[in-house]
């Protein structure tokens, strides 16, 4: 068994708590959070203790922490578990600051580091990665990668949340990178905000449409939205020589209703917890993997690369113009 840490008792980390706690490899041995009524309550969920960051990275039973916690922390803990030598399970973004995550290579592109990109692990994606990297559609040429939230987050989240490229295209970015096996090295976007004046206010944008290109000419378009009206919009669709493979969105049940007027499936998924249980599951034993040696497959040089691509996109909505890298 393997000891880990958790730091951060909110949404994300309580997923986190469930699967390390549950997993046979690991032990969920403290949590660490600023509000003590929160950390208690998800210690006494899971059985665990309530810790301090500092006992927790001071503690040579502790093998490796979790870091769930606001993303303004991630590139501070991180250094600091690096530093004590732990392994390191970090949530996405590494920072709102390339510059600053940029900052940190010398303590962390070299780290025992698992940064939290759960969409690879997700077993749809895993399965249409493979049909590309196993040449049964020729050579991939294109992507078109389509990421649309149910509804609009509150405005008081996207104040902080480092804007929809940072907080939440960032996802797509990666994807795009690890699907196209080729760094992108022009970045062009446009954006609006056509689903909540709000937003707009507070200087971001709510609809994106961004376009990649990778040094040997293949594209990939990005689409994002803060509303779908219809559910948790994730699809991919990649095209290659010999034909199209596509990843579609996933449905709360397999039934489907079949009468004059044609047949109707079940309503998508409407929630990111639910689209991606299963990722967070497989990211956890991932983790666990690395607890015992393993190396991590997204690094905290993936992180940078992701976020460089949504400032550069940031930036071509500002100025109208491609982005080069």
């Amino acid at each position: 068994m393997h000891k880990v840490a958790l730091i951060g008792a909110g949404r994300i980390g309580r997923i986190h708590a469930r699967n390390a706690a549950m997993h046979p490899a690991i032990e969920l041995a403290a949590i660490v959070d600023p509000f003590a009524d929160a950390a208690q309550a998800l210690a006494h969920e899971w059985n665990s203790t309530v810790s301090s960051l500092e006992q927790a990275l001071q503690d040579p039973a502790i093998n490796g922490v979790i870091i769930a916690s606001s993303t303004d922390t991630h590139l501070e803990y991180s250094v600091r578990a690096a530093a004590a030598g732990k392994a390191i399970f970090c949530e996405k973004p590494i920072d709102q600051d390339l510059a600053r995550a940029r900052g940190a290579a010398d303590a962390l592109s070299g780290a025992h580091m698992l940064l939290a990109f759960n969409r690879r692990f997700d077993p749809n994606f895993l399965a249409l990665k493979a049909r590309l990297d196993s040449g049964a559609i020729g050579q991939l040429e294109s992507l078109q990668i389509t990421s649309n939230d149910p509804a609009p987050p509150p405005p008081a989240y996207v104040a902080v949340s480092g804007g929809l490229f940072k907080d939440m295209a960032i996802h797509d970015f990666d994807m795009a990178r690890w699907l196209l096996a080729e760094e992108p090295i022009e970045v062009f976007a446009v954006g609006s905000c056509l689903v909540d004046p709000e937003i707009g206010k507070l200087g971001d944008v709510d609809t994106a449409r961004t376009l990649l290109r990778t040094g040997s000419g293949r594209l990939c378009v990005i689409s994002n939205s803060r509303r779908s009206g219809f559910g948790y919009d994730q699809r991919i669709e990649a095209y290659a020589s010999q034909g199209m493979v596509r990843a579609d969105n996933v449905t709360e049940s397999t039934v489907q209703v079949w009468s004059e007027s044609g047949a109707a499936a079940d309503r998508f998924q409407n929630f990111f917890l639910d689209r991606y249980a299963e990722a967070y599951r497989r990211e956890m034993d991932h983790f666990a993997d690395m607890l015992g040696g393993a190396k991590a497959t997204v690094s905290y040089n993936d992180g940078v690369a992701a976020l460089m691509l949504a400032e550069a996109a940031a930036e071509s909505v500002r100025s109208g113009q491609p982005v080069r890298l």
